[in-house]
């Protein structure tokens, strides 16, 4: 300013045209003004200031309902300063989600440093209502030609202003900034509010406390598209054997081809379990390939409880070889279903109902076919639980083979399927939100793996497992069996069987030929570990830095006390204290919410698709004796019309894929913004 009157002083009688008035101008940005004195005459000063100009770029997701016609505000906040609260205006109107970005400019004095977050607020126009919103991210370009990612990927719903902080990751002991930690901690005071524990069965692990889709918060429910071909599956399979009188018939099967009448869906495998579901070899396949292949494991010495002897199955085993033999060569294979002896049976339709707790034997022929060689129904040996052989009469194996294919389906569904998959999503989901911020490594990493988990899980303890629920209503193991057998599962439940290579090993199924999980389940476990080795390990360069990591310590042992009710017994980690641990838990994680349930889920309906394969229930109690079965009997065991209709359309809604479904790669682009983790996807 000393230089401007300098200056101003030495050419005064020169400028003054305007009598009292002289008008000055600087070549600058921005025009400003200010009044000087000179001389005793004012003196009007115009000139421009320079002004930092950021480019913004908004990103609205390409999801049904997440454009936006409501006003838009965004605030820019940085180490050395913020911007104004800038309106988001221009004359393309809202925020739609098919144009994938909308660019503006936001003005600033000077320099805001090093950007820290952002603050989106929107707010209705006086004659539209408030809608909702859907940002993917915030692209910010600065004045020194840096670009800053701010992922959102979450629903605006009110007119709140919320904190998005910039992409990169931090761990809190990376915070430097005191905006930075506020932000932190305010998010995870809302967080903690929003997901609480509940408690659904006692004995059971924990989840989330709403009582209603819409209790949850909006970030995690349902997308439209999922939500509309959700329910319009539900409702049109049910109505259309409604309409055809099959879902309200409490009457027996005639003859096994009219079953195939209330198969509305098909697929070839649902067609080729239908043509081949008699045949041993299609039985024994399952076990490795169908959608339980977490019971089989190999046996070297029969159970005490299953007093299978040569002679009984020397039969079936090929060539000269002995029961023996085949034992010690590793060609045994044990099936046991304890998890259901001594379980009260469903009533349906006001009738009894029946389940087997089977044990099986599994032999593996010279040309690389697993096929059954023996079948008890019940655990304890008695005259009135013969050992069903291939050798017995047509209908004696077949209606054996069909108290295990039942048994089956109530373990898969209720241990393999619901408890070991959903119920463990939902505890890391949970556990996740309550105690990592967005801006840590692990939720970058992790939350795109939750996606739905909390809500289907909700539906499923509304519509499938409540008291008026189908699988309640319609499954032999229904009601006070469904409870126990989960009970058994939780309690059973170790953290080396969720670790597919320690798994298998296990389970010795190292070797055995033709086994699509076991190869394809390795194949995607390593690939996971060594993306999550390589991510972890950018973050974490040292043992030390994982045991000083509250907020990552708090995550498992949130895991450990509601998800595995502080059993030290599982093997599940209450702490961690190194790398290796760190990675080891998390690729269980990604595997369990993504690979393990695609396994267990998707062929529901390709192999129970054709009911005899894999009955939901059984109406007539296990034979206890040889000579007495014959396709009547078969007909009378099986299902009754209206609990198979309940259950194949059950299964068709639970395997169907939604066409907003993301693959697992494409997950890992949504939060990851560090070029660390960008190298190893």
């Amino acid at each position: 300013m000393f230089l401007l009157l300098k200056w101003i002083n030495r050419y005064h009688a020169s400028l003054n045209i305007f009598r009292n008035v002289c008008t000055v101008y600087i070549e600058l940005t921005v025009v400003c003004c200010a009044v000087l004195v000179c001389a005793g005459k004012p003196i009007v000063v115009f000139f421009r200031v320079k002004m930092a100009k950021y480019k913004v770029t908004v990103h609205t997701h390409n999801i049904a309902t997440a454009t936006t016609m409501n006003n838009v505000f965004i605030k820019l906040v940085g180490e050395k300063g913020e911007s104004k609260r800038t309106w988001l205006t221009s004359l393309k109107g809202g925020f739609y989600q098919d144009t994938g970005s909308r660019e503006f400019e936001v003005l600033c004095p000077s320099s805001l440093g090093k950007l820290v977050l952002i603050e989106l607020d929107k707010q209705p126009l006086p004659l539209f209502p408030r809608d909702t919103w859907f940002p993917s991210k915030v692209v910010v370009t600065t004045p020194e030609k840096g670009t800053c990612q701010f992922p959102i990927y979450c629903w605006i719903m009110d007119t709140e202003v919320h904190l998005f902080r910039e992409g990169t990751a931090k761990r809190l002991c990376d915070e430097t900034n005191h905006l930075a930690r506020y932000s932190r901690e305010k998010e995870m005071k809302t967080r903690t509010e929003q997901y609480c524990w509940d408690t659904y069965k006692e004995g059971f692990p924990g989840s989330m406390k709403a009582d209603n889709p819409l209790d949850l918060p909006s970030e995690i429910q349902f997308s439209f598209t999922k939500a509309s071909q959700f329910l319009f599956t539900a409702a049109t399979g049910i109505t259309e054997l409604k309409l055809m009188g099959y879902s309200d018939s409490k009457k027996n099967w005639k003859n096994i081809d009219e079953i195939s009448k209330v198969c509305l869906n098909r697929t070839v495998i649902s067609d080729y379990a239908q043509e081949h579901w008699k045949e041993d070899e299609f039985f024994g396949y399952q076990y490795l390939n169908g959608c339980n292949p977490m019971l089989i494991r190999r046996c070297s010495v029969l159970p005490a409880n299953f007093p299978v002897t040569e002679d009984m199955v020397k039969p079936s085993l090929r060539g000269s070889s002995s029961l023996l033999r085949e034992l010690q060569s590793g060609n045994i294979f044990l099936l046991d279903y304890k998890n259901l002896d001594g379980l009260k049976a469903n009533v349906i339709n006001k009738k009894k109902q029946y389940m087997a707790a089977p044990l099986v034997l599994l032999y593996r022929t010279p040309d690389d076919k697993l096929i059954p060689i023996a079948i008890q129904l019940k655990q304890k040996p008695a005259k009135d639980n013969p050992i069903f052989l291939p050798t017995d009469s047509e209908y004696d194996w077949l209606l054996a083979k069909i108290f295990v294919r039942s048994a089956d389906f109530q373990e898969h569904q209720l241990n393999v399927h619901l408890l070991r998959t959903h119920l463990l999503a939902e505890v890391f989901a949970i556990a996740l939100l309550r105690n990592i911020p967005m801006v840590h490594p692990l939720y970058k990493l992790l939350i795109p793996h939750t996606r739905y988990s909390l809500q289907i899980n909700l539906l499923a303890r509304a519509f499938l497992i409540a008291d008026e629920g189908v699988f309640t209503q319609f499954a032999a193991s229904g009601g006070e069996g469904m409870i126990e057998i989960l009970r058994r599962s939780v309690a059973s439940l170790t953290y080396t069987s969720l670790c597919v290579p320690e798994d298998i090993t296990a389970r010795g199924l190292e070797s055995i030929p033709n086994n699509y999980y076991r190869d394809d389940g390795l194949k995607l476990w390593h690939i996971i570990y060594r993306f999550v080795e390589g991510v972890i390990g950018f973050y974490y360069k040292s043992d030390s830095e994982v045991r000083e990591d509250k907020e990552l310590q708090n995550w498992i042992k949130d895991i450990f006390d509601h998800g595995f009710l502080a059993q030290e017994c599982t093997g599940i980690p209450q702490s961690f204290s190194t790398v290796p641990e760190v990675v080891k838990f998390v690729t269980v994680v990604i595997f369990t919410c993504s690979g393990q349930h695609s396994a267990v889920n998707s062929g529901q309906y390709d192999y129970g698709g054709w009911m005899p394969n894999t009955p939901i229930s059984l109406q007539q109690p296990p034979p206890t004796t040889k000579g007495q079965s014959t396709e009547s009997t078969m007909l009378k065991t099986f299902p009754d019309v209206s609990t198979t209709a309940q259950g194949m359309s059950t299964m068709w809604l639970l395997s169907k894929q939604s066409s907003d479904f993301v693959s697992l790669p494409s997950f890992m682009n949504y939060y990851q913004y560090h070029l660390g983790p960008k190298y190893y996807i």
